[in-house]
């Protein structure tokens, strides 16, 4: 039996606690610093300060009693609008026409998991987050909601009665299932490149503080001659407990983030549903995606797995920040990864012509990459000559980089065809992103003065998902290029979403 939601209603009771606990976290990270000097000055005695958390609880759970009491939704059929009610004080009501929702999905956190609730989170098209966010109700509540709520939705924009999802409760074969082993695989094999930078900073700040401790202790000397290899195998040694450190609590974080991450078919939608502690479900419909990515790096390729990140339409004046925010699918085999392409973009892309970037590219990368922060390092050496004792790490940073900004450049690359616009980027993992024409808002080509004379120029592709930009490349190929797909925008038969 289906859940009455046309009149104003509360969430279960137990809300309480979550909103309680939403309000004692507040509370503690508003506080928390002060109560610690206060603790390391011993300046207030420990009863105070246990009388203040008490108290602090106390107000919090009133606070939460309070959010549940002014807490209230309902879908008005009327006008096709889901309403919400919040607020103490400054009272607040949100009116979300049906024809403006986008996405429903159901999460359970660690709380939510214990006292056996769901929160319920309502993306809408013209927003730059969520704009509704139920935190307490049951699971069957929920999954009537969501089910109302999207075919509310659907019927709002004149989808078919066919491509109405089926009840969410009804058991489903999982299409694709992510292993515990592909978890394993993807968690050890990624984030190198910003793991190596908090690893060069930390290693560049040690070899400081071993300097500073000498200088302080009066030693007389040349510490890196009289130490050297003492300091070089601590270094050695630091370098390799953070870099263990670092692939541990990636692989953590990825088997907690996606545990169990299962991808359902419900007629024209894929049901995502994963998560360890936070568990969220999800929905993805191939007519609302906009661009798909493929990545993966050397060891990924050896070990057959992918990562995909899917984005979906948002409105076209929402922040940058949302359109960057993917949906991603993480360790999926090359069998899995074709499946999803097939499913998501009706056939697996194939790479056409191909564009290469102009060799401006790679000077233009070198001068930013390697000739401004090395000139600042030669810089601050010749005011300072202390800094030369840094060379090593000089020399280090632009063999690095160096490769990097090669092979960024050599697999810079642009594939175009009748169907899709395939762009190539990455110097270590490598990342292919695929729009179709027909998903295509605007395209900018932009030529500075100074470039009329190679003919080179950039182009940037505006989707409702986000953009994809490629420069510096043949302006007259690009030309070409950007009339094709204006003239495939006009003349497609395929809505964008």
């Amino acid at each position: 039996m289906k859940n009455d939601f046309s009149s104003p209603q509360r969430q279960s009771l137990l809300g309480i606690v979550v909103m309680g606990t939403d309000a004692l976290q507040t509370s503690i990270r508003a506080w928390l610093p002060l109560f610690l000097l206060w603790i390391v000055q011993g300046r207030i005695p420990k009863l105070y300060l246990a009388l203040a958390f008490v108290a602090i609880l106390i107000i919090s759970l009133i606070v939460g009693y309070l959010q549940y009491r002014n807490f209230t939704f309902y879908f008005d059929t009327d006008n096709d609008e889901f309403i919400l009610r919040k607020g103490i004080i400054n009272k607040t009501r949100i009116a979300i026409p049906a024809d403006k929702i986008q996405n429903v999905n159901i999460t359970q956190s660690l709380l939510q998991k214990i006292i056996k609730v769901h929160g319920l989170e309502v993306d809408t098209a013209g927003s730059n987050k969520t704009e509704v966010k139920i935190k307490a109700i049951s699971h069957r509540q929920a999954l009537s909601l969501k089910e109302l709520l999207l075919e509310e939705a659907r019927a709002s924009v004149g989808e078919n009665e066919e491509n109405v999802e089926r009840p969410l409760e009804q058991p489903q074969h999982p299409f694709i299932e992510i292993s515990l082993m592909s978890l394993f695989k993807t968690g050890i094999t990624s984030n190198y490149i910003r793991s190596f930078g908090v690893l060069l900073a930390f290693f560049i700040s040690m070899l400081q503080y071993v300097d500073d401790y000498f200088r302080y202790t009066d030693y007389d000397g040349d510490v890196y001659n009289d130490f050297e290899e003492i300091v070089v195998k601590f270094m050695a040694f630091v370098l390799l407990f953070i870099m263990f450190l670092v692939v541990v609590i990636n692989l953590f974080r990825t088997i907690i983030r996606y545990f169990n991450f299962r991808i359902t078919k419900q007629n024209n939608s894929l049901l995502l549903s994963y998560g360890l502690i936070n568990t969220r479900n999800t929905i993805i419909k191939p007519q609302k995606v906009q661009m798909v990515s493929v990545s993966r790096n050397y060891f990924q390729k050896k070990m057959d797995i992918n990562d995909l990140k899917i984005r979906q339409a948002t409105d076209i004046e929402v922040s940058a920040e949302k359109k960057k925010h993917a949906l991603e699918i993480p360790g999926v085999d090359e069998q899995e990864k074709q499946q999803l392409l097939q499913f998501l973009l009706e056939k697996n892309p194939e790479r056409g012509e191909e564009l290469k970037p102009n060799f401006r590219k790679l000077v233009l990368n070198c001068f930013k990459a390697l000739v401004i922060p090395l000139g600042i390092y030669f810089t601050v050496c010749a005011l300072w000559a202390e800094a030369y004792d840094y060379i090593y790490f000089a020399v280090f940073y632009a063999v690095i980089v160096s490769l990097l900004v090669f092979f960024g450049y050599r697999n810079y690359r642009l594939y175009v065809n009748n169907d899709f616009i395939i762009k190539q980027s990455g110097a270590w993992d490598i990342q292919n992103e695929f729009v179709a024409p027909h998903k295509i808002h605007t395209v900018k080509v932009t030529q500075y003065f100074w470039q009329k004379g190679a003919d080179v120029a950039a182009v940037k592709i505006y989707t409702a998902g986000g953009e994809m930009a490629y420069g510096v490349a043949n302006y007259t190929r690009l030309k070409k290029y950007v009339n094709y797909w204006l003239y495939q925008v006009e003349t497609a038969k395929q809505h964008w979403m």
